[in-house]
């Protein structure tokens, strides 16, 4: 086995980087878990997300990573194009975090009136870490945020990212974490708070 990984026969244990058991994974798949980052664009996700995964081992599918993968070979004229492409990276992040044993983290803007099917369709636990921050501090985030050449948006207008949908956790029944992003977010910490919801 891998270093951190320890094997049976018929019922494997995932374990962290530092040693602590994570989940124990039957055959049947039964011990998977997913934490949900979400929160509105430009309010800190990623950063968390990437803590968050360091902090417990599990691996990260972020929209935005997937997406931008697609538009490398996939044709993006326009707004419309955009669109179709998020939400095809959205349904490649589900279909692949369903194949995952153990736990995942998933990033991405989830909103509330269409992520909470998605996600509670997934096939494990959900603890959800949800980023609250202030307009002003989104606003000038995206602002300062750096695009590749030929970038789409998924939007006709920067004020559409904010829609109502994206400002609320999407709480479908899972334990849900808020964390204010417009400072800094202690990692250890809060991955001390997901180990706690996940049990």
């Amino acid at each position: 086995p891998r270093s951190g990984e320890t094997a049976s026969s018929g019922n494997p244990e995932r374990t962290s980087v530092r040693g602590a058991r994570i989940v124990s994974v039957g055959s049947d798949g039964v011990g998977r878990h997913y934490l949900i980052v979400s929160g509105p664009a430009a309010s800190g996700k990623t950063l968390v997300a990437r803590g968050l995964s360091d902090e417990l081992g599990w691996p990260i599918f972020a929209k935005d990573t997937i997406k931008a993968a697609l538009m490398s070979v996939l044709p993006v004229a326009d707004v419309d194009d955009a669109r179709r492409l998020g939400r095809a990276a959205v349904e490649v992040l589900l279909a692949v975090a369903a194949e995952v044993t153990g736990g995942a983290v998933l990033e991405a803007v989830w909103r509330r009136d269409q992520g909470r099917d998605e996600v509670s369709s997934l096939p494990g636990a959900v603890v959800e870490v949800f980023c609250r921050c202030d307009q002003p501090t989104l606003e000038a985030r995206y602002a300062a945020r750096r695009r590749s050449a030929g970038y789409v948006p998924e939007h006709q207008d920067p004020a559409e990212l904010w829609s109502p949908e994206t400002f609320e956790p999407l709480a479908g029944g899972w334990s849900v974490i808020e964390v204010d992003t417009a400072g800094e977010v202690d990692p250890v910490a809060l991955a001390d708070k997901v180990r706690q919801a996940a049990r």
